[in-house]
């Protein structure tokens, strides 16, 4: 297991076991990887997966589920991942999400990003706030804007090559690199020749349902007026 440094982008190896405990993070975080044997994710917090390739069974409380490279899932509470296969999972601690089970993921992503990406959001949050997981794509030739995210970023390179650029060094990306990007921390990917899919976790977000506002009270009409307008019949 290693700590995460302060650099803007730390790689990992994709190594069985415990990657990186941040623990101490605003938002409670532990990065996991299986290669080809048995992980027990620990109860008190809801998981996030990919499997990279292979395939692998999951085993949770929801019943056994057999997943193929490129799938994903989420999964509150304990679990356990095991088969001929290789992933990661994130768990974000404290956090009780949707059972979720995905994929595989498509080629590219959907929604327009920057600088010619585009991404997927695979996991959408529950409600705003929470985490979510998302798919990005870089073409061929693309030069990022040097940017920052609000809060830590986990991701896994899927296809392709390319390189993260930090003020400090230049980091070669290739399928099956794990890497972590410290909240705040300075960066950019670029790709040459090849485009490059990564899977990525946000632990927080700002987009998502409400209280207030959601797909079902926006769209329930009281005389042609949508309940979420009409406060005395708003579940309290």
């Amino acid at each position: 297991m290693h700590s995460v440094r302060q650099d803007s982008f730390i790689p990992f190896p994709l190594a069985h076991g415990l990657l990186a405990d941040m623990k101490d993070d605003t938002f409670s975080t532990q990065l996991w990887a299986w290669t080809q044997d048995r992980l027990k994710l620990p109860a008190g917090a809801t998981h996030i997966g990919y499997v990279y390739d292979g395939t692998v069974t999951l085993e949770h409380a929801a019943g056994e589920f057999k997943l193929r490279g490129g799938m994903y899932f989420s999964a509150p509470g304990e679990a356990v991942v095991h088969g001929n296969g290789r992933g990661i999972a994130i768990s974000r601690l404290g956090y009780d999400g949707f059972f979720q089970i995905g994929g595989p993921v498509e080629a590219r992503g959907r929604l327009k990003y920057i600088d010619g990406c585009t991404d997927s959001l695979l996991i959408p949050p529950v409600m705003m706030g929470d985490a979510c997981f998302n798919l990005l794509y870089f073409p061929p030739g693309i030069d990022q804007t040097q940017h920052t995210h609000p809060s830590m970023r986990v991701g896994m390179v899927i296809r392709g090559h390319g390189e993260c650029v930090t003020p400090t060094e230049i980091i070669p990306l290739i399928p099956g690199r794990v890497f972590v990007i410290r909240a705040e921390g300075p960066h950019s990917f670029r790709t040459t020749d090849s485009e490059m899919s990564v899977v990525a976790y946000h632990p927080d977000s700002d987009f998502g349902p409400t209280h207030e506002a959601h797909p079902m009270i926006n769209r329930t009409m009281v005389n042609g007026l949508s309940a979420r307008l009409i406060d005395e019949i708003r579940t309290k």
